[in-house]
């Protein structure tokens, strides 16, 4: 490859020195053994990758930016999230509530709760798998009922027992 002709084995080897991360480390290995003659097949054997990928990667550092940006990745932002920052605070705070607070006639959160409220009061609908999330980001964890306690008074456990019947498998404040 003609391009890698202009880029000398010492600024590679500074440019190496200078990036973080796995792939920007990567590649610059990868041009660095490219520039002694090892062969793009060989490369892509190495890297457990296409050899199509040794190309791109070889090809980034053709350009007139640095060697360091040429092989980093610009940031991805991934999905918008379906709520505001406002709303996702306006959430939180709820949630750290009792259920009965926000209007309904639960004890404490469930994810199908959350679910619910969610649509209700935003308008917007959420897998139980990220209300899930949701509920962990608030700060909340999940409880499940543990055995009774054998010797705890008659009264208490009874109580408990109540208790538990109207809690058991929710969402709790840690």
């Amino acid at each position: 490859m003609d391009h890698l002709n202009e880029i000398t084995l010492d600024e590679l080897h500074e440019a190496l020195a200078s990036v973080e991360g796995n792939q920007p480390t990567q590649r610059l290995l990868a041009a660095i053994a490219y520039k002694h003659g090892v062969t793009q097949t060989e490369l892509a054997k190495w890297h457990d990758t296409g050899r199509r990928t040794i190309y791109n990667w070889l090809m980034r550092l053709d350009t007139d930016e640095p060697l360091d940006e040429a092989v980093t990745d610009n940031h991805r932002s991934g999905r918008n999230r379906k709520l505001s920052e406002q709303e996702l605070d306006k959430f939180r705070k709820s949630v750290h509530e009792s259920p009965q607070e926000a209007g309904y006639d639960e004890q404490a959160w469930t994810t199908k709760l959350v679910r619910h409220h969610l649509m209700e009061t935003y308008g917007v609908d959420y897998s139980i798998p990220s209300c899930r999330r949701l509920l962990k980001e608030a700060g909340l964890s999940y409880q499940k009922p543990r055995p009774e306690n054998a010797k705890a008074d008659p009264e208490d456990r009874e109580e408990f027992d109540e208790t538990l019947k109207k809690t058991a498998g929710r969402w709790t404040p840690q």
